[in-house]
């Protein structure tokens, strides 16, 4: 996955968090524990990003 897919990809899984905990605020989710697995997923996507961009 290139440096841009991964800022793509990112961008896209932060805004979907948020609809997330918006529509969560309206009607609660059954499983809750999608936000973390949400967050967790991002944080990793965020540190393959930061040692791509390290690499060059």
């Amino acid at each position: 996955m290139s440096i841009a897919d991964l800022k793509d990809r990112i961008a896209l899984e932060k805004a979907n968090l948020d609809t997330d905990k918006i529509n969560h605020a309206i009607s609660p989710l059954e499983d809750t524990s999608k936000f973390k697995k949400v967050r967790k997923d991002i944080a990793r996507m965020m540190t393959v990003l930061a040692e791509k961009e390290n690499q060059k």
